[in-house]
């Protein structure tokens, strides 16, 4: 079965499974259900614990012969594989497929993966281990969840915010989600319990953001100046290589002209998201874009990114002060497409 992380408490509480895998990219969250897990099978007699990390020198004999070796003192096994590539590879897959087939008595078996692709969700090892026990898919906080996340992790602690506040202390962890929960815990150590006003969270939060470069595309295509401003700038203090910066937004440009032009000649969408290599997840988003913004702008943009690449090989000179102003201007540009055309170079 597949169960989301909200559920996973009452599904604990109400029967142990087998086994359970749980998948994402999110540490804190992935970690806060391991350790449930974990926990209820402390609670109920599993004492006897096996740790084993899928790398080059893990054998699945081992996991094999460990499932099998009755214990000394007759105590219930917890065996916690992590998988931290998410590929077990050919041999592993059978092993993982013959685990399941035969799960051993009195274990319970927790399988820690990151966030698979559908290709990996769709192997025959991922659904022996839905069909024997329960998957846990643990999704990512974005941007646009992260308050009520905030909220609701606050609420845990009796205190609460209004939401010019849960929006600042969001802006200021983007991103880096354990950092936000240590900024909450901070909060719950500083104040008592009850309504915290914007000036003490101000006063307590850290600037600990972590922005990577899809997030600034999003915020482009989103119509978002403000927080692609930010995420730039944010950026720019890690210090990260403005051609890798203008490879993701000259792609983005790219895909939203492929796609501009593909809804004029009356193409479906379908075949426009599978030439252009857009992700499922991103569809909706691009092509509403690709429909409010006009072609033109999409295409002298790409003229200016193909200048601001020549001004990363120093083959060209910037009118806008350094390449972060022009990376800044280009994106810009997108973001207020219902707006006058701004200036260009």
């Amino acid at each position: 079965m597949r169960i989301n992380a909200e559920q996973l408490y009452r599904q604990l509480s109400q029967q142990l499974a087998p086994i359970y895998a749980i998948s994402g990219n999110e540490p804190l969250l992935v970690i806060e259900a391991a350790d449930l897990i974990r926990q209820h099978a402390r609670q109920q007699g599993f004492s006897e614990y096996a740790l084993f990390t899928v790398d080059q020198h893990f054998r699945w004999m081992d996991l094999l012969n460990t499932s099998n070796c009755p214990s000394l003192f007759g105590d219930r096994k917890l065996i916690d594989l992590r998988i931290p590539s998410g590929k077990p590879g050919k041999e592993g897959g059978k092993a993982i497929e013959s685990f399941c087939k035969s799960l051993p008595q009195n274990t319970v078996t927790l399988i820690t993966l990151p966030k698979l692709d559908k290709q990996s969700q769709s192997t025959q090892w991922f659904k022996a281990i839905e069909n024997a026990g329960a998957v846990i898919p643990i999704q990512t906080i974005g941007h646009a969840q992260l308050p009520a996340w905030i909220r609701q992790r606050l609420g845990k602690q009796q205190q609460s915010a209004d939401a010019e506040t849960l929006d600042f202390i969001a802006d200021n962890v983007e991103g880096n989600l354990l950092a936000a929960h240590q900024e909450i815990q901070k909060l719950a150590l500083l104040y008592p319990p009850g309504q915290l006003t914007f000036e003490q969270v101000k006063n307590a939060v850290l600037n600990v953001a972590r922005y990577d470069l899809f997030q600034l595309a999003e915020s482009m295509t989103a119509f978002d100046p403000v927080r692609y401003t930010r995420i730039l700038s944010g950026l720019q203090g890690e210090a990260t290589a403005p051609p890798l910066i203008l490879a993701t937004l000259a792609e983005q440009i790219r895909q939203l002209i492929a796609l501009r032009a593909g809804l004029d000649q009356g193409l479906p969408p379908d075949q426009l998201f599978k030439s252009a290599r857009i992700w499922r997840s991103r569809q909706n988003s691009l092509l509403s874009a690709a429909k409010r913004i006009p072609v033109v702008r999409l295409q002298q943009s790409l003229v200016h990114a193909a200048k601001i690449d020549r001004i990363n090989k120093g083959v060209a000179a910037t009118n806008s002060g350094t390449v972060w102003d022009e990376l800044l201007q280009l994106g810009l540009n997108i973001a207020l497409a219902d707006q006058p055309t701004m200036r260009r170079n």
